[in-house]
């Protein structure tokens, strides 16, 4: 995921692709969706400062987590 994040950033901020820098937080949160939600998903990307007016990230990843079951694995730091 560092390297991932590191090239993309890198690539973007060579290009000038964004009016500002673009830097990755150190905490990431990656799942697979399927094709048919694609769309659904770019959607939220787009809408997301607007989406997080009224849930905080804690709160959406908190539900998420629960609502699909998924299972916190701890990174070799002790964070989750």
């Amino acid at each position: 995921m560092q390297l991932i994040k590191g090239e993309s950033s890198y690539r973007v901020n060579k290009e000038k692709l964004l009016k500002q820098k673009l830097q990755w937080q150190e905490e990431y949160f990656a799942v697979s969706v399927s094709d048919s939600q694609v769309v659904n998903v770019r959607n939220y990307i787009l809408h997301q400062e607007e989406h997080h007016r009224e849930k905080t990230y804690i709160e959406e990843y908190d539900k998420f987590i629960r609502k699909y079951k998924f299972q916190v694995i701890q990174d070799m730091k002790g964070r989750t």
